[in-house]
């Protein structure tokens, strides 16, 4: 059976022979800061996580007469788009949608070939307010990416796979459920362990693993840099990470010390799930708060986890101290998983993965538009937006714009008046209602561009 066909059209310079290139793994098309390198159609052999297909890369679309060099391009570009099973449609979100993106998305919309948006050259803020305005193609959803980087494969496996996963006569292929590293249910679960020094967390990971795999000891900071070891949990495979204890960066003087302190920073970056560690003799610090907070921030699940309760005094106590404190000082996300562990024993490790793997369901989860928005309306009829110096905020709808963590863009009129305290308000209801508690979620606020909107 012939692979099938994915093209990639877009205006000139939008990354479409960098993405070719990740693509096929090789640097086969030609990659310049000009515009107007590619001009014939290049055809390659990729592969993306299981997935294989032929990739086709084509010219810059450019808008101009079918006789001249730049026309017969387009044709090209055209012809490549009608004999593919989907296109991908490249936007460079740096620079926004431009008025030829909107000539190519116009004559995409009356193709017959299923297109995926794109929005490449994402990478860092810079990119926020062009994958936004990609919204106003009338395409779908957007995926952020970066081809020069690599970022965003997994979003744009689970936009191509519908459209290349092909079944035989008898059924599907064997192969045909592909599993996604960190993102299925059966992917290894991605879990840092981190906190303060001697809070214990290399001997938890001893006590996981059932054997001496990490140095421990009454001393604080044995561990300097972060050791990444495999681990089988009932069958379900874990990435457990130790990590250097993080003290407070006032305390932080030896040069080792800031590379370690560094090295955690990145194994927070890779995690999917963090257990900040925390030692039952001395209960919750301010800098366990500000490692939460810089986990969170990171966007990255989190779940408290009290060591040491086996020697812990007046339990219930701690327990319940510990909880106020972190609704009182984490305010930005209320009912992070708290439980009690013992390295020393075993004791609590067993839920403790089990909070793990649900919580990443949950960062990982996505919310259809329809069943969204329903809750939407509801939640602004039951409190109405403030209205401020008498004239009404208009709240138009709301959209889940990507997952891990789950960020959703509200779009309305005014929105840039609409006090903090109601984004909070929208927030804590879909953390509450949707099924995201415990989980980082973030928000931003758009008024449309289009305009005849009102």
């Amino acid at each position: 059976m012939p692979l099938p066909i994915v093209a990639i059209v877009g205006r000139p310079n939008v990354g479409k022979s960098t993405l070719f290139n990740r693509l096929v793994g090789k640097r086969l098309a030609l990659v310049d800061d000009m515009p107007g390198v590619t001009r014939d159609r290049r055809e390659g052999d990729a592969t993306l996580l299981g997935l294989e297909f032929r990739i086709v890369d084509t010219a810059g679309f450019e808008d101009e007469d079918p006789d001249t060099l730049p026309g017969r391009m387009r044709a090209q570009s055209e012809a490549a788009v009608g004999d593919a099973d989907v296109a991908l449609f490249l936007i460079d979100a740096r620079a926004g949608v431009m008025p030829l993106d909107q000539s190519i998305a116009r004559w995409l919309r009356q193709s017959d070939t299923p297109v995926i948006p794109i929005a490449n050259k994402a990478e860092g803020k810079a990119g926020e307010s062009g994958i936004i305005d990609a919204y106003s193609l009338g395409l779908g959803d957007p995926i952020p990416f970066s081809a020069e980087h690599g970022e965003g494969l997994v979003d744009l496996f689970e936009a191509l796979r519908p459209y290349l996963e092909r079944e035989d006569e008898d059924g599907p292929e064997e192969d045909d459920e592909i599993l996604l590293e960190g993102d299925e249910p059966d992917g290894p679960l991605k879990l840092a362990i981190v906190g303060r020094p001697n809070a214990g967390k290399s001997t938890l990971i001893n006590r996981m693993l059932g054997e001496d795999r990490l140095i421990t000891g009454p001393e604080a900071g044995i561990t300097r840099d972060s050791i990444a070891v495999e681990w089988m949990w009932k069958d379900r495979p874990v990435r457990l990470i130790d990590t250097a204890g993080l003290r407070r960066k006032a305390k932080v003087e030896d040069k080792l010390e800031k590379l370690s302190a560094a090295d955690t920073q990145r194994s927070i970056d890779f995690a999917e799930v963090v257990v900040l560690l925390l030692d039952a003799t001395r209960g919750l610090e301010a800098q366990d708060l500000r490692i939460a907070g810089q986990v969170l921030e990171e966007g990255r699940a989190l779940i408290i986890a009290i060591n040491k309760w086996d020697v812990a005094e007046n339990p219930p106590s701690l327990f319940q101290g510990v909880r106020g404190a972190l609704d009182e000082g984490l305010a930005q996300v209320k009912g992070l998983p708290v439980l009690t562990v013992s390295a020393e024993t075993g004791r609590g490790i067993d839920q403790l993965i089990e909070a793990s793997f649900k919580i990443r369901d949950e960062w990982s989860k996505r919310i259809s538009t329809g069943q969204l928005n329903r809750w939407f309306e509801k939640a602004i009829e039951a409190n109405p937006p403030p209205a401020p110096g008498g004239k009404r905020i208009k709240l138009r709808y709301l959209t889940q714009a990507r997952t891990r963590p789950p960020s959703f863009i509200l779009f309305g009129t005014r929105v840039d008046q609409l006090p903090e305290s109601y984004r909070r308000y929208l927030i804590n209801g879909i953390r509450r209602d949707l099924g995201f508690a415990g989980v980082p979620v973030r928000m931003t606020l758009r008024a449309p561009k289009n305009p005849f909107g009102t």
